[in-house]
Protein backbone atom coordinates (compact mmCIF):
# COMPACT_ATOMS: atom_id res chain seq x y z
CA UNK A 1 0.00 0.00 0.00
CA UNK A 2 0.54 3.50 -0.27
CA UNK A 3 0.47 5.66 2.93
CA UNK A 4 -0.17 9.49 3.17
CA UNK A 5 0.69 10.47 6.43
CA UNK A 6 -1.39 13.81 7.31
CA UNK A 7 0.63 16.41 9.36
CA UNK A 8 -1.08 19.61 10.12
CA UNK A 9 -2.09 21.81 12.57
CA UNK A 10 -1.24 25.10 14.14
CA UNK A 11 0.29 24.45 17.51
CA UNK A 12 -1.33 26.14 19.73
CA UNK A 13 -3.01 23.26 22.32
CA UNK A 14 0.60 21.94 23.26
CA UNK A 15 1.96 25.48 24.41
CA UNK A 16 4.20 27.03 25.00
CA UNK A 17 6.62 24.27 23.95
CA UNK A 18 4.41 24.05 20.51
CA UNK A 19 4.02 27.03 18.04
CA UNK A 20 3.13 27.39 14.33
CA UNK A 21 5.97 25.81 13.35
CA UNK A 22 6.61 23.33 16.12
CA UNK A 23 3.31 21.62 16.22
CA UNK A 24 2.62 19.51 19.06
CA UNK A 25 3.26 16.31 16.84
CA UNK A 26 6.79 17.68 16.93
CA UNK A 27 7.53 16.98 20.25
CA UNK A 28 10.67 15.12 21.57
CA UNK A 29 8.62 14.20 24.95
CA UNK A 30 7.63 10.45 24.35
CA UNK A 31 10.11 7.81 25.32
CA UNK A 32 11.80 6.21 21.91
CA UNK A 33 12.46 2.46 22.42
CA UNK A 34 16.39 2.61 22.16
CA UNK A 35 16.44 5.53 24.98
CA UNK A 36 16.28 9.15 24.16
CA UNK A 37 13.18 10.83 23.50
CA UNK A 38 10.91 10.71 20.22
CA UNK A 39 8.11 13.16 19.03
CA UNK A 40 4.65 11.82 18.24
CA UNK A 41 5.75 12.25 14.50
CA UNK A 42 8.82 10.35 14.48
CA UNK A 43 6.73 7.44 16.56
CA UNK A 44 4.32 7.03 14.03
CA UNK A 45 6.83 6.49 11.39
CA UNK A 46 9.10 4.21 12.88
CA UNK A 47 5.54 2.22 13.63
CA UNK A 48 4.75 2.27 9.98
CA UNK A 49 8.47 1.14 9.01
CA UNK A 50 8.77 -1.15 12.04
CA UNK A 51 5.39 -2.96 10.67
CA UNK A 52 6.51 -3.16 7.53
CA UNK A 53 2.90 -2.73 5.57
CA UNK A 54 3.84 0.46 3.83
CA UNK A 55 5.87 0.32 -0.07
CA UNK A 56 6.38 4.44 0.25
CA UNK A 57 5.27 6.72 3.04
CA UNK A 58 3.96 10.26 1.41
CA UNK A 59 3.85 13.00 4.04
CA UNK A 60 1.53 15.71 3.34
CA UNK A 61 2.08 18.89 5.24
CA UNK A 62 2.24 22.96 5.09
CA UNK A 63 5.13 25.23 4.07
CA UNK A 64 6.13 26.07 7.11
CA UNK A 65 6.51 22.60 8.82
CA UNK A 66 9.04 21.09 5.96
CA UNK A 67 12.00 21.98 7.56
CA UNK A 68 11.37 20.90 10.70
CA UNK A 69 10.09 17.35 8.70
CA UNK A 70 12.86 17.05 7.03
CA UNK A 71 14.73 17.33 10.67
CA UNK A 72 13.08 14.84 12.41
CA UNK A 73 12.97 12.29 9.20
CA UNK A 74 16.61 10.96 10.85
CA UNK A 75 17.43 9.06 7.58
CA UNK A 76 14.16 7.37 7.13
CA UNK A 77 12.62 7.48 3.18
CA UNK A 78 9.75 9.13 2.53
CA UNK A 79 8.23 12.10 -0.13
CA UNK A 80 7.09 15.07 1.28
CA UNK A 81 4.40 17.21 -1.09
CA UNK A 82 3.76 20.54 0.54
CA UNK A 83 0.63 22.43 0.37
CA UNK A 84 0.94 26.39 -1.17
CA UNK A 85 -1.68 27.54 1.20
CA UNK A 86 -3.67 25.69 3.90
CA UNK A 87 -6.93 24.60 2.98
CA UNK A 88 -8.31 21.97 5.48
CA UNK A 89 -7.66 17.83 4.92
CA UNK A 90 -9.59 17.08 1.76
CA UNK A 91 -6.93 19.71 -0.41
CA UNK A 92 -3.91 17.95 1.42
CA UNK A 93 -5.15 14.27 0.73
CA UNK A 94 -6.17 15.40 -3.02
CA UNK A 95 -2.49 17.03 -3.68
CA UNK A 96 -0.54 14.06 -2.49
CA UNK A 97 -2.61 11.87 -4.86
CA UNK A 98 -1.96 13.63 -7.57
CA UNK A 99 1.83 13.89 -6.45
CA UNK A 100 1.31 9.36 -6.48
CA UNK A 101 -0.73 8.94 -9.61
CA UNK A 102 0.73 11.94 -11.76
CA UNK A 103 4.41 12.08 -10.57
CA UNK A 104 5.24 9.07 -9.64
CA UNK A 105 3.06 7.17 -12.10
CA UNK A 106 1.19 4.91 -9.41
CA UNK A 107 -2.43 3.30 -11.52
CA UNK A 108 -5.57 3.45 -10.54
CA UNK A 109 -5.93 0.14 -8.42
CA UNK A 110 -2.97 1.11 -6.12
CA UNK A 111 -4.27 0.84 -2.46
CA UNK A 112 -3.84 4.38 -0.92
CA UNK A 113 -4.48 5.03 3.07
CA UNK A 114 -4.59 8.24 4.77
CA UNK A 115 -3.14 7.98 8.60
CA UNK A 116 -2.66 11.21 10.92
CA UNK A 117 0.65 11.55 12.24
CA UNK A 118 -0.05 12.16 15.47
CA UNK A 119 -2.32 9.15 16.51
CA UNK A 120 -0.61 7.50 19.80
CA UNK A 121 -1.68 3.93 19.43
CA UNK A 122 0.11 0.12 19.03
CA UNK A 123 0.52 -2.61 16.78
CA UNK A 124 -3.07 -3.44 16.28
CA UNK A 125 -3.89 -0.33 14.65
CA UNK A 126 -1.34 -1.13 11.91
CA UNK A 127 -2.95 -4.76 12.05
CA UNK A 128 -6.66 -2.81 11.42
CA UNK A 129 -5.26 -0.87 8.54
CA UNK A 130 -4.02 -4.43 6.93
CA UNK A 131 -7.64 -5.41 7.16
CA UNK A 132 -9.10 -2.05 5.22
CA UNK A 133 -6.65 -2.43 3.08
CA UNK A 134 -7.65 -6.03 2.08
CA UNK A 135 -11.27 -5.04 2.35
CA UNK A 136 -10.47 -2.26 -0.36
CA UNK A 137 -8.85 -5.51 -2.27
CA UNK A 138 -11.95 -7.18 -2.02
CA UNK A 139 -14.48 -4.19 -3.34
CA UNK A 140 -16.23 -4.39 -0.03
CA UNK A 141 -16.39 -0.54 -0.51
CA UNK A 142 -14.74 2.00 -2.47
CA UNK A 143 -13.94 4.06 1.07
CA UNK A 144 -12.50 1.99 4.14
CA UNK A 145 -12.00 3.98 7.13
CA UNK A 146 -11.03 2.97 10.43
CA UNK A 147 -13.86 3.29 13.78
CA UNK A 148 -12.18 3.76 16.73
CA UNK A 149 -14.07 1.68 19.78
CA UNK A 150 -15.59 4.15 21.95
CA UNK A 151 -14.19 4.05 25.62
CA UNK A 152 -16.25 7.56 27.15
CA UNK A 153 -18.77 9.51 25.31
CA UNK A 154 -16.56 12.10 24.21
CA UNK A 155 -17.78 15.33 22.56
CA UNK A 156 -13.98 15.93 21.10
CA UNK A 157 -14.34 13.14 18.02
CA UNK A 158 -17.09 12.64 14.89
CA UNK A 159 -19.01 9.03 15.42
CA UNK A 160 -19.34 6.61 12.56
CA UNK A 161 -22.91 4.55 12.57
CA UNK A 162 -22.35 0.98 11.12
CA UNK A 163 -25.68 -0.80 10.07
CA UNK A 164 -26.18 -4.45 11.63
CA UNK A 165 -23.45 -6.47 11.57
CA UNK A 166 -23.19 -9.18 9.21
CA UNK A 167 -21.94 -12.11 9.52
CA UNK A 168 -18.01 -13.54 8.98
CA UNK A 169 -17.15 -9.96 7.85
CA UNK A 170 -14.12 -7.71 9.58
CA UNK A 171 -15.97 -4.71 7.69
CA UNK A 172 -19.05 -2.97 7.91
CA UNK A 173 -21.37 -1.50 6.15
CA UNK A 174 -21.79 2.69 7.29
CA UNK A 175 -25.19 3.99 7.70
CA UNK A 176 -24.55 7.33 8.89
CA UNK A 177 -21.93 9.85 10.31
CA UNK A 178 -22.24 12.38 13.37
CA UNK A 179 -19.85 14.81 13.53
CA UNK A 180 -19.12 15.78 17.04
CA UNK A 181 -22.08 15.44 19.11
CA UNK A 182 -23.38 16.73 22.65
CA UNK A 183 -22.63 14.48 25.98
CA UNK A 184 -26.13 12.54 25.43
CA UNK A 185 -26.21 11.85 22.27
CA UNK A 186 -23.22 10.63 22.26
CA UNK A 187 -24.34 7.99 25.18
CA UNK A 188 -27.05 7.47 22.69
CA UNK A 189 -24.92 6.89 19.69
CA UNK A 190 -22.65 4.57 21.76
CA UNK A 191 -25.53 2.03 22.99
CA UNK A 192 -25.77 1.73 18.69
CA UNK A 193 -22.73 0.43 18.27
CA UNK A 194 -21.06 3.51 16.89
CA UNK A 195 -16.98 4.10 16.48
CA UNK A 196 -15.15 7.25 17.05
CA UNK A 197 -13.81 8.45 13.75
CA UNK A 198 -10.08 7.41 13.52
CA UNK A 199 -9.69 9.51 10.28
CA UNK A 200 -7.82 6.68 9.06
CA UNK A 201 -8.76 6.07 4.73
CA UNK A 202 -8.34 3.46 2.58
CA UNK A 203 -8.79 3.59 -1.33
CA UNK A 204 -7.84 3.40 -4.46
CA UNK A 205 -6.08 5.80 -6.12
CA UNK A 206 -8.17 6.03 -9.11
CA UNK A 207 -11.52 6.60 -6.70
CA UNK A 208 -10.10 9.61 -5.21
CA UNK A 209 -8.50 10.82 -8.14
CA UNK A 210 -12.03 10.96 -10.11
CA UNK A 211 -13.57 13.34 -7.08
CA UNK A 212 -10.50 15.24 -7.99
CA UNK A 213 -11.44 15.88 -11.36
CA UNK A 214 -14.92 16.69 -10.53
CA UNK A 215 -13.33 20.02 -9.32
CA UNK A 216 -10.16 20.46 -11.71
CA UNK A 217 -8.90 18.30 -14.30
CA UNK A 218 -5.23 18.48 -14.52
CA UNK A 219 -2.28 16.99 -16.58
CA UNK A 220 0.52 16.81 -13.84
CA UNK A 221 1.00 17.72 -10.06
CA UNK A 222 2.50 21.08 -10.69
CA UNK A 223 -0.32 22.30 -12.59
CA UNK A 224 -2.49 21.10 -9.60
CA UNK A 225 0.02 22.37 -7.48
CA UNK A 226 -0.13 25.48 -8.93
CA UNK A 227 -4.38 25.56 -9.31
CA UNK A 228 -4.75 24.46 -5.50
CA UNK A 229 -6.75 27.30 -4.55
CA UNK A 230 -9.28 25.86 -6.52
CA UNK A 231 -10.28 23.14 -4.42
CA UNK A 232 -12.86 23.64 -2.06
CA UNK A 233 -11.61 24.21 1.55
CA UNK A 234 -13.06 21.74 3.18
CA UNK A 235 -12.59 18.39 5.30
CA UNK A 236 -12.19 15.25 4.09
CA UNK A 237 -15.07 13.86 6.06
CA UNK A 238 -17.33 16.09 4.76
CA UNK A 239 -15.90 16.16 1.23
CA UNK A 240 -15.20 12.09 0.59
CA UNK A 241 -16.18 10.30 3.59
CA UNK A 242 -19.96 11.83 4.10
CA UNK A 243 -20.78 11.55 0.35
CA UNK A 244 -19.85 8.32 -0.22
CA UNK A 245 -21.85 5.71 -1.95
CA UNK A 246 -20.33 2.61 -0.95
CA UNK A 247 -18.06 3.19 2.63
CA UNK A 248 -17.48 0.64 5.26
CA UNK A 249 -16.00 0.51 8.94
CA UNK A 250 -13.29 -1.33 10.21
CA UNK A 251 -13.40 -1.61 14.14
CA UNK A 252 -10.39 -1.09 15.96
CA UNK A 253 -10.28 -2.06 19.41
CA UNK A 254 -6.89 -1.52 21.30
CA UNK A 255 -4.66 1.68 22.63
CA UNK A 256 -5.38 4.60 20.86
CA UNK A 257 -5.47 8.65 22.37
CA UNK A 258 -5.35 11.64 20.97
CA UNK A 259 -2.67 13.60 22.94
CA UNK A 260 -4.23 17.20 22.15
CA UNK A 261 -3.78 18.65 25.64
CA UNK A 262 -1.39 18.75 28.11
CA UNK A 263 -3.39 16.41 30.63
CA UNK A 264 -3.37 13.71 28.08
CA UNK A 265 0.19 14.06 27.01
CA UNK A 266 0.97 13.39 30.77
CA UNK A 267 -0.04 10.22 31.17
CA UNK A 268 2.26 8.94 28.55
CA UNK A 269 5.38 10.90 29.13
CA UNK A 270 8.25 8.60 30.88
CA UNK A 271 8.52 11.35 33.72
CA UNK A 272 7.12 13.52 35.23
CA UNK A 273 9.89 15.81 35.27
CA UNK A 274 11.93 17.35 32.30
CA UNK A 275 14.79 19.65 32.26
CA UNK A 276 16.40 21.82 34.92
CA UNK A 277 13.04 20.55 37.80
CA UNK A 278 13.75 20.88 41.38
CA UNK A 279 10.41 19.64 43.40
CA UNK A 280 10.16 18.59 46.90
CA UNK A 281 8.17 15.83 48.68
CA UNK A 282 4.82 17.61 48.69
CA UNK A 283 4.95 17.69 45.15
CA UNK A 284 2.14 14.86 43.54
CA UNK A 285 0.68 14.43 40.78
CA UNK A 286 2.23 17.36 38.96
CA UNK A 287 4.22 17.21 35.90
CA UNK A 288 6.58 19.76 34.93
CA UNK A 289 8.46 20.67 31.71
CA UNK A 290 11.32 23.05 31.27
CA UNK A 291 12.63 24.05 28.14
CA UNK A 292 14.17 27.03 29.69
CA UNK A 293 18.74 25.53 29.71
CA UNK A 294 19.87 26.79 32.97
CA UNK A 295 16.76 28.30 34.69
CA UNK A 296 15.52 26.52 37.36
CA UNK A 297 11.92 25.74 38.35
CA UNK A 298 11.10 24.77 41.47
CA UNK A 299 8.13 23.22 42.65
CA UNK A 300 6.99 23.15 46.04
CA UNK A 301 3.29 21.80 47.84
CA UNK A 302 2.05 21.52 43.75
CA UNK A 303 -0.56 18.86 42.99
CA UNK A 304 -2.52 18.05 39.47
CA UNK A 305 -0.62 20.80 37.98
CA UNK A 306 1.00 21.57 34.83
CA UNK A 307 3.93 23.21 34.61
CA UNK A 308 5.39 24.16 31.14
CA UNK A 309 8.25 26.68 30.07
CA UNK A 310 9.83 27.37 26.81
CA UNK A 311 10.92 30.38 25.37
CA UNK A 312 7.54 31.44 23.99
CA UNK A 313 6.26 31.35 27.56
CA UNK A 314 5.33 29.95 30.50
CA UNK A 315 1.98 27.82 31.48
CA UNK A 316 0.83 27.42 35.05
CA UNK A 317 -2.57 25.21 35.24
CA UNK A 318 -4.62 21.96 36.66
CA UNK A 319 -4.66 19.46 34.50
CA UNK A 320 -8.12 19.01 34.69
CA UNK A 321 -8.02 22.71 33.16
CA UNK A 322 -5.40 21.71 30.67
CA UNK A 323 -7.86 22.14 27.91
CA UNK A 324 -8.87 25.49 28.40
CA UNK A 325 -5.95 27.11 27.64
CA UNK A 326 -6.25 27.61 23.45
CA UNK A 327 -8.38 31.13 23.80
CA UNK A 328 -5.94 32.60 26.06
CA UNK A 329 -2.79 31.42 23.38
CA UNK A 330 -5.05 33.12 20.90
CA UNK A 331 -4.21 36.40 22.82
CA UNK A 332 -0.65 36.36 22.10
CA UNK A 333 0.93 38.03 18.56
CA UNK A 334 4.69 37.36 19.36
CA UNK A 335 6.71 35.50 16.73
CA UNK A 336 7.92 31.92 17.52
CA UNK A 337 10.50 32.46 20.10
CA UNK A 338 12.09 28.79 18.95
CA UNK A 339 11.71 27.01 15.80
CA UNK A 340 13.36 23.52 14.74
CA UNK A 341 14.53 23.84 10.73
CA UNK A 342 16.20 21.10 8.43
CA UNK A 343 19.90 22.47 9.62
CA UNK A 344 18.83 22.62 13.26
CA UNK A 345 17.41 24.31 15.79
CA UNK A 346 17.36 28.89 16.71
CA UNK A 347 15.91 30.05 19.91
CA UNK A 348 15.36 33.97 20.41
CA UNK A 349 17.21 35.25 23.30
CA UNK A 350 17.03 38.87 22.73
CA UNK A 351 13.99 41.45 21.17
CA UNK A 352 14.51 45.04 21.61
CA UNK A 353 12.42 47.53 19.53
CA UNK A 354 14.20 51.27 20.44
CA UNK A 355 12.30 54.82 21.00
CA UNK A 356 13.64 55.64 17.12
CA UNK A 357 12.25 52.90 16.18
CA UNK A 358 15.66 51.21 15.69
CA UNK A 359 15.10 47.31 16.15
CA UNK A 360 17.56 44.12 17.41
CA UNK A 361 16.92 40.51 17.33
CA UNK A 362 19.13 38.00 18.86
CA UNK A 363 19.35 34.44 18.23
CA UNK A 364 21.26 31.17 19.37
CA UNK A 365 21.73 29.45 16.30
CA UNK A 366 22.97 25.13 16.48
CA UNK A 367 23.70 24.00 13.15
CA UNK A 368 24.26 19.97 12.94
CA UNK A 369 27.31 18.42 12.14
CA UNK A 370 27.08 18.54 8.04
CA UNK A 371 24.19 20.88 7.91
CA UNK A 372 24.32 24.58 6.52
CA UNK A 373 22.55 27.62 6.22
CA UNK A 374 21.73 28.76 2.40
CA UNK A 375 23.77 31.33 0.68
CA UNK A 376 21.84 34.47 1.34
CA UNK A 377 21.36 38.07 1.42
CA UNK A 378 19.69 40.88 3.25
CA UNK A 379 18.34 43.88 2.37
CA UNK A 380 17.13 45.88 5.45
CA UNK A 381 19.51 44.39 8.23
CA UNK A 382 22.74 43.81 8.83
CA UNK A 383 24.37 40.58 10.94
CA UNK A 384 26.86 39.85 13.65
CA UNK A 385 27.91 36.62 14.00
CA UNK A 386 29.83 35.40 17.18
CA UNK A 387 30.83 31.65 17.16
CA UNK A 388 30.74 30.40 20.57
CA UNK A 389 31.55 26.28 19.51
CA UNK A 390 32.18 23.95 17.70
CA UNK A 391 34.08 24.69 13.69
CA UNK A 392 32.44 25.54 10.43
CA UNK A 393 33.27 26.74 6.66
CA UNK A 394 31.84 30.11 6.22
CA UNK A 395 31.43 32.07 3.21
CA UNK A 396 31.30 35.91 2.48
CA UNK A 397 30.58 37.09 -0.92
CA UNK A 398 32.54 33.81 -2.59
CA UNK A 399 35.33 33.15 -0.47
CA UNK A 400 35.83 30.70 1.94
CA UNK A 401 37.36 30.00 4.98
CA UNK A 402 37.25 27.99 8.36
CA UNK A 403 35.64 29.82 11.72
CA UNK A 404 35.29 28.27 15.08
CA UNK A 405 34.75 29.33 18.69
CA UNK A 406 35.75 32.85 19.06
CA UNK A 407 35.41 34.68 15.65
CA UNK A 408 33.10 37.41 14.78
CA UNK A 409 31.33 37.96 11.23
CA UNK A 410 29.94 41.14 10.97
CA UNK A 411 27.79 40.89 7.56
CA UNK A 412 25.95 44.17 6.27
CA UNK A 413 23.02 44.62 3.74
CA UNK A 414 23.62 42.95 0.25
CA UNK A 415 26.37 40.90 1.44
CA UNK A 416 26.25 37.33 0.17
CA UNK A 417 26.94 34.33 2.75
CA UNK A 418 26.24 31.07 3.96
CA UNK A 419 27.43 28.65 6.77
CA UNK A 420 28.12 25.03 6.54
CA UNK A 421 28.74 23.22 10.24
CA UNK A 422 31.65 20.81 10.03
CA UNK A 423 30.99 19.71 13.74
CA UNK A 424 28.01 20.33 16.24
CA UNK A 425 28.08 24.23 15.54
CA UNK A 426 26.80 27.34 17.75
CA UNK A 427 26.66 30.63 17.23
CA UNK A 428 25.29 33.80 18.47
CA UNK A 429 23.33 36.27 15.58
CA UNK A 430 22.39 39.97 16.03
CA UNK A 431 20.22 41.08 13.71
CA UNK A 432 20.08 45.49 13.84
CA UNK A 433 17.89 47.82 11.73
CA UNK A 434 14.45 49.01 11.13
CA UNK A 435 12.78 45.99 9.83
CA UNK A 436 13.74 42.42 10.98
CA UNK A 437 11.17 40.33 9.42
CA UNK A 438 12.22 36.60 7.89
CA UNK A 439 10.85 37.67 4.63
CA UNK A 440 14.36 39.78 4.02
CA UNK A 441 16.37 36.82 2.58
CA UNK A 442 17.47 36.29 -1.17
CA UNK A 443 18.32 32.96 -1.66
CA UNK A 444 21.29 31.92 -4.22
CA UNK A 445 22.79 28.17 -4.94
CA UNK A 446 26.30 27.35 -3.60
CA UNK A 447 28.50 24.60 -4.37
CA UNK A 448 29.40 22.97 -0.94
CA UNK A 449 31.16 19.89 -2.34
CA UNK A 450 34.45 21.29 -3.94
CA UNK A 451 35.45 22.85 -0.08
CA UNK A 452 34.92 19.60 1.63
Amino acid sequence: MRVILLSGGSGKRLWPLSNDTRSKQFLRLLEAPEGGSESMFQRMLRQLNDTGIAESITIATSASQSDIISNQLLGREADVVTEPERRDTFPAIALSSAFLALEKGYGDDEVVVVVPCDAYTEKGYFDSIKTMVQAVQDNVAELVLMGICPTTPSTKFGYVVPKQQQEGGAALAVERFTEKPDSAKAKELIQQGAFWNGGVFAFRLGYLMNIVNKHIQVNSFTELRDRYAELPKISFDYEVAEKAQSVAVVPYKGKWKDLGTWNSMAEELPHPFSGYVIADETTSGTCIINELDDMPIISVGTKDMIVAASPDGILVCSKEASERQKPLVEQIKARPMYEERRWGTYRVIGNTTYPDGYRSLTKLLHLNAGKFISYQTHAKREEVWTFVDGEGLLVINGEVRKVGRGDVVHIQPGMYHAIRALTELEFIEVQVGTELVEEDIQRYSWDWEKYL
